[in-house]
């Protein structure tokens, strides 16, 4: 029997062992190596890493890679394979692969026995997680504070709840490019040319392909640019067009727009609320602030709120948030609900959780590597706000660079993407001369090309080409929206 060649490592219930099964290991790859339509039952969620025997990781990972590139994974075929291996020398040799199919199950049992396999993978991963946190908590770093310890213990729950038990690790190409392909095969399906999140403006993702997993996108401007206005936009479309579908295993999969976490560090969650009222009934914001609305805009306004209230939009506004908790909550919002997008406006308003005597270039780095590494760990774009320079008010052409980011070193390097946003009509309404001049019909003939018009410029975009969005802006409603086609510089 294989399993008596199997004793150094069969299931123990001692105390002083990790849970394993490697009976029901045995199952599974026999049922894999005679069917290998198994493959396609449980290679979404079984990987490699989850087998406790050394022997049957290589085993499952070389069966694995023949049967996804579409070759036959059987004993005949492992056998040039596994000729010269220790492992399987030590259970009889290659003879092993051939008793593994004999004995193996019904295909229809290996789905079972790979859940089991996968289970105590998990338990295990557990046992070791609690003896991390117990030694860590029992025996600190001198300058360990007990937050930090949590902060810690819970980005190492959610890698693990989020990877099934299996640290990640150096992968294949083949894993890497098959990634590639099911991108691309996901925007050829959509016939969008999106392989990334909808931005809702049609400009910007004909530029940048939508907003792709794992990006961090800085969005920078002078004040009262609209910044915030742009990034609530955006945030708001996509979590309006969220749907999701329920998957076999009971997870929801999302297929269009996404669940969108906010983190508002300059304003309050109402304040931030009443814009995306105004931009939903297309009442002005300023006049709900001041009341100045009749009964039917009340009513409108009423009506908007029930219809847009349940949209999947998380509003943090927590002033001088701790990166460490920001991404703490991202990792809470994601393993409890799911998250497709996160936004912190703005980068500056960040802060980090020790006290440090550093420069705040120097942190500044320390919250853009970290918003970095949440976007890769999450794989959900992060759009992070960010200051300019006083410098940009000091030339004549006013149309922001890279070089006009606050503390622009780090922040340019960890970006995947950065975004301007640039409205001329701000500076040309402070050159207004005096009324009845002929400066002052020259300003006002300036004025109608430009007034209620932005650009969004692309100065960085790591996956594409640099460039420029043309786009409206409205400022009662703070709203950006699509230019009309041929309105920009004309005036209409």
């Amino acid at each position: 029997m294989i399993t008596e060649s199997l004793e150094r490592t069969n299931f123990s219930q001692g105390i002083d062992q990790l849970p394993r099964n490697i009976e029901a290991e045995q199952a599974l790859l026999g049922a894999l190596l005679r069917d290998n339509e198994v493959y396609h039952q449980v290679s979404d969620w079984l990987k490699t890493g989850h087998f406790y025997d050394p022997l049957h990781r290589r085993i499952y990972d070389a069966a694995t890679g023949l049967i996804g590139s579409g070759a036959l994974a059987d004993a005949v075929v492992l056998k040039t394979r596994f000729g010269h291996d220790p492992g399987m020398a030590e259970v009889g040799g290659v003879v092993y692969l051939a008793d593994l199919m004999r004995e193996a199950p019904l295909s229809a049992s290996a789905r079972e026995y790979g859940r089991l396999i996968y289970d105590l993978a998990l338990r295990r991963q557990l046992i070791r997680f609690g003896g991390d946190v117990s030694h860590a908590a029992s025996s600190p770093e001198p300058d360990d504070k007990a937050e930090d310890i949590l902060q810690n213990a819970e980005r190492e729950l959610f890698t693990l709840a989020e990877q099934g038990g299996v640290s990640k690790t150096l992968e294949p190409f083949r894993v890497a490019v098959q990634k590639s392909l099911e991108i691309a095969s996901a925007a050829h399906k959509r016939g969008s040319g999106l392989s990334g999140l909808s931005s809702g403006l049609t400009s910007l993702d004909a530029k940048m392909g939508g907003l792709h997993p794992s990006d961090l996108i800085i969005l920078a401007g002078r004040p009262s640019m609209g910044k915030t206005a742009l990034a609530t936009n955006i945030a708001f479309s996509i979590a309006r067009s969220y749907k999701a579908e329920e998957q076999p295993d009971g997870a929801r999969k999302t297929i269009s727009g996404g669940i969108v976490a906010f983190f508002s560090l300059e304003m309050s969650s109402d304040q931030l609320a009443t814009r995306l009222v105004a931009d939903y009934t297309s009442i002005s914001g300023h006049h709900i602030r001041q009341g100045k609305i009749d009964a039917a805009q009340f009513e409108d306004i009423r009506d908007g709120v029930r219809e847009i209230a349940d949209i999947p939009l998380y509003i943090d506004d927590t002033g001088g948030l701790p990166i460490s908790s920001l991404m703490a909550r991202c990792r809470r919002l994601k393993r409890t609900y799911g998250l497709d997008l996160v936004v912190v406006d703005y980068l500056q308003l960040v802060t980090i959780s020790r006290n440090s005597s550093d420069n705040r270039v120097q942190e500044i780095s320390e919250i853009t590597q970290a918003l970095k590494a949440l976007a890769k760990e999450l794989a959900v774009p992060v759009i992070a706000l960010s200051q300019l320079n006083r410098q940009v008010e000091q030339r004549e052409d006013k149309r922001p660079q890279l070089s006009d980011l606050r503390e622009s070193g780090s922040i340019e390097q960890d970006a995947d993407v950065v975004l301007f946003v640039y409205r001329e009509s701000y500076y040309l309404e402070r050159l207004e001369p005096k009324e009845g001049t002929e400066e002052y019909l020259t300003w006002q003939d300036d004025m109608r090309k430009v007034r209620n018009q932005a650009e969004l410029i692309i100065g960085k975009q790591r996956h594409g080409p640099i460039g420029s969005a043309k786009l409206a802006f409205d400022p009662e409603l703070t709203k950006f929206s699509e230019l009309q086609r041929g309105s920009y510089g004309s005036g209409s």
